[in-house]
């Protein structure tokens, strides 16, 4: 079983900063690819970022491109995903997903990954 802990949630003013992390109890040296989803008031859960155990393969959602950069420390069993240039629009609930070698292709399905995180909150005021 893999638990999966965010931290790093907020309110910060547009066009600040945050950097979200997400903890994961594996073994060092598992494979994982990890995911950040989240969730907007009213709206369904969406993809904003995912990467390859390896680090090999990252993929953004068109509207964080060049704001936001998801990396990992896999010595440290943690994913992140540094946000800049905050938008109002960003505001959402955000959620860690992990899944052991899903296609690149199918990343952006939520259905398809399998462990979840609990989330953590994200509000960017004007």
């Amino acid at each position: 079983q893999v638990q999966l802990v965010e931290s790093g949630g907020g309110l910060v003013q547009a066009g600040g900063s945050l950097r979200l992390s997400c903890a994961a109890s594996v073994r060092t040296g598992s494979t994982y690819d990890m995911g950040w989803f989240r969730q907007a008031p009213g709206k369904g859960r969406e993809i904003v970022a995912a990467i390859s155990w390896n680090e090999a393969t990252t993929r953004y959602t068109d509207s964080v491109k060049g704001r936001f950069t998801i990396s990992r420390d896999n010595a440290k069993n943690t994913v992140y995903l540094q946000m800049n240039s905050l938008k109002l629009e960003d505001t959402a609930v955000y959620y860690c997903a992990a899944d052991l070698g899903m296609p690149v292709s199918l990343w952006d399905r939520e259905d398809k990954w399998y462990y979840w995180g609990q989330g953590t909150q994200v509000t960017v005021s004007s």
